[in-house]
């Protein structure tokens, strides 16, 4: 059975997250609650992945009364495919892509994997070539969709 490409869950909010840090500038803190409520997801989620995109160097994390997270590095230094491929865990999008779980007959002459690894390859090559300062663009109107008003930008 061949898989959508789809990102997970976990990719997804590790993007929106990096997206809603970087609408808000690398001089301000936010707390993942705060993330949380403008996208309305669960904080629990947050909380692994903000962690892990601490321990990869892109945010980080302020302790104490006061505290929160914010970028480590600028929104410029931040590549699309590199955080895809450091927060995916599988990109089997088929069986016979998984060498520990394939059991596909085929697999010895079958053409499609080449095909289909290929078209993995076009996938991430295309997401290599944006970083998050060109999905942020238009900070101005992501700020008011999140909610952020004028005075806690």
């Amino acid at each position: 059975m061949v898989n959508s490409v789809r990102l997970t869950v976990y990719t997804d909010y590790s993007l929106r997250t990096l997206m809603y840090l970087g609408v808000r500038g690398r001089e301000n803190l936010v707390t993942i609650q705060e993330i949380a409520d403008a996208y309305q997801i669960s904080k629990n989620h947050l909380m692994k992945v903000t962690h892990d995109l601490g321990k990869i160097g892109y945010i980080e994390t302020i302790r104490g009364r006061g505290g929160g997270i914010r970028l480590a590095v600028e929104p410029e230094q931040i590549n699309i495919g590199e955080v895809v491929r450091k927060t995916e865990d599988d990109f089997h999008l088929v069986e016979c892509f998984n060498p520990e779980g394939n059991l596909c007959k085929i697999s010895p002459e079958c053409r499609l994997k080449f095909a289909l690894q290929e078209a993995l390859k076009a996938y991430l090559a295309v997401l290599d070539t944006y970083t998050l300062a060109d999905v942020l663009v238009s900070k101005d109107i992501l700020s008011e969709l999140f909610g952020i008003t004028q005075t806690s930008k």
